[in-house]
């Protein structure tokens, strides 16, 4: 914590964080870094195009400019406000949090513009739009770009435009905790890859007992930079699922209780079985992930970086189990 508060003011305190743990960024250099905070009020209309960025296929990127070529993702939990009609604040917004630095403007700078967005090669032009934000810390009020609604981002971590470090990161500094996710052009998706499911050991409610329980990996470049690989987060299920329908929908998966979503046949790792394993088409047209025919969630309470304290230690934990909500009893899945 001493470490944090000796910091020289405007340097990202997670990017302290990596290094005191050993932590380099790999990105290639470029003249013109994807990872440069908003600062000022763009003087143009911003440019979306889609290019092909492996494993995820085609998904958003910034198409012109300083920024050209970053990687543009999508936040979870920012569906809160539009299902609030505008009470909810947006997960990323300039709220207080314990890395000390805005969401919207350093960890995930807002994508904005000056003047309606220009829709640049595979992108359709009709789910492009914006929102006005003011809570864009240091600016007036502003336009945000948004593709089928959602408002777009850039990553601190992206210091290049073939970086997608963001990808599939189970966000706890948001306001509430939500998964960033790139985008497929198509439709607006969330651009998520193929989930994998293991099983993991983690302690109930944070100090224990241990429990094995079947977990989803959320891989991504950022995260495989830490010793134990890319993390895992136990899933869940809803005694008011049946039928192969999900019973949550709404606030229950912006934020709460996440769909484990999926681009194409979930995989088992070891010790899951793979004939278990399945999917439903969720009302927004995303593959939600199934074991047993039962939907699977992930829950907002145990989202966690691996390192930053802050935030479940920084460590595993089961913080769902047997959770009673107006949506059903969430309960994990032990080894079959």
């Amino acid at each position: 914590m001493n470490l944090f508060r000796s910091m020289a003011a405007g340097v990202l305190a997670l990017s302290f964080v990596l290094l005191a743990l050993g932590f380099s960024s790999t990105a290639r250099a470029e003249s013109n870094s994807c990872a440069k905070p908003v600062t000022s009020v763009p003087t143009g209309p911003a440019t979306v195009s889609a290019e092909t960025k492996a494993p995820f296929g085609k998904v958003l990127v910034v198409g012109s400019g300083t920024y050209d070529g970053c990687s543009l993702y999508l936040l979870t939990s920012d569906q809160l406000d539009a299902l609030s009609g505008g009470v909810t604040p947006y997960g990323c917004s300039d709220n207080v949090n314990d890395l000390g630095a805005p969401c919207d403007t350093v960890l995930w700078p807002a994508l904005l513009t000056n003047g309606a967005p220009i829709a640049g090669p595979g992108i359709n032009p009709t789910l492009l739009g914006t929102v006005t934000r003011t809570d864009i810390k240091g600016l007036p009020a502003v336009e945000q770009v948004t593709y089928a609604g959602q408002p777009l981002y850039r990553f601190h971590f992206d210091e290049s435009s073939d970086e997608i470090e963001g990808a599939q990161l189970f966000d706890p500094i948001t306001s509430p905790p939500g998964t960033w996710e790139l985008v497929d052009p198509s439709r607006g998706l969330p651009a998520t890859g193929t989930a994998q499911l293991e099983l993991e050991t983690a302690p109930l409610n944070g100090t224990g007992p241990d429990q094995t329980v079947l977990a989803a990996t959320m891989s991504n470049e950022f995260t495989t930079r830490f010793p134990s690989g890319a993390p895992t987060f136990p899933v869940y299920t809803s005694s008011a699922d049946s039928g192969h329908q999900s019973a949550c929908q709404g606030a229950c998966a912006a934020a709460y209780w996440q769909p484990v979503l999926t681009d194409g046949r979930p995989q088992a790792g070891a010790g899951v079985d793979q004939n278990a394993l399945g999917i439903i088409v969720r009302p927004d047209g995303t593959h939600q992930v199934t074991y047993n025919d039962q939907p699977l969630y992930l829950y907002y309470g145990d989202a966690y970086i691996q390192g930053i304290p802050f935030y479940n230690n920084g460590m595993p934990t089961i913080n769902g189990a047997g959770a009673v909500t107006p949506w059903g009893v969430f309960n994990t899945i032990p080894p079959s």
